[in-house]
């Protein structure tokens, strides 16, 4: 589990295909690599990855075929930057809200202008994901945690403060970029409760 609260801007060193997936080489910026082990999960950009072996600069990590399909991760390139976040430990402070690293789909920013020294985006989500957002509700984006402002029909947006925008690569997503989206936990948990016993029918799945 992870907090949206990302600790450092890695960058993706080399891609290595490996036929239906891929293994990527990751520098971790000033994550502490000391606290990273094999087997460790790390979430880049919102996804939950496992490190399969570590580098002199980061870790890296393989990639299936599911995951490429449903993230910003299948059209990522060596040089492209990303958020990291080390997984909850029994010691960690606890900010943001619960993440899993399970992106749900994948959104655009459709308009970002400043408001003060903060920035706003708006977002277009999968309509499927429409229902799980809600304002003053959270949200997590490329890994980090946020809390939805306003929203209309499959688009969201969301204040970005100066301290985010700077030790994330939300300060460098501009207008038409897509953006890993995992919806709020609960939301998805009270849904299948809601269902009852018909949760257990074929094709109730949410």
């Amino acid at each position: 589990m992870f907090t949206g609260l990302v600790q450092a801007i890695g960058k993706l060193e080399s891609i290595t295909d490996k036929g239906s997936d891929l293994r990527l080489t990751i520098s971790c910026g000033k994550l502490p690599l000391d606290q990273i082990r094999v087997g460790d999960s790390i979430a880049v950009s919102g996804v939950c990855l496992t490190a399969a072996a570590l580098t002199q600069a980061g870790f890296v990590a393989d990639v299936s075929h599911e995951t490429l399909s449903c993230t910003t991760l299948g059209e990522a390139r060596p040089g492209t930057l990303v958020n990291l976040e080390l997984a909850l430990t029994p010691s960690s402070r606890f900010g943001g809200h619960l993440v899993s690293g399970h992106v749900d789909g994948v959104g655009k920013v459709i308009a970002r202008w400043p408001e003060g020294r903060s920035m706003q985006f708006k977002i277009e989500a999968p309509k499927e994901l429409a229902r799980y957002i809600a304002a003053k509700g959270s949200i997590c984006v490329d890994g980090v945690s946020l809390t939805v402002n306003r929203v209309e029909g499959a688009a969201f947006e969301v204040n970005i403060i100066p301290h985010t925008l700077a030790e994330t690569t939300l300060g460098i997503t501009q207008v038409g970029a897509k953006v890993n989206l995992e919806v709020d936990l609960i939301a998805r948990y009270l849904e299948r409760l809601l269902l009852g016993e018909r949760a257990a029918d074929s094709g109730s799945n949410p």
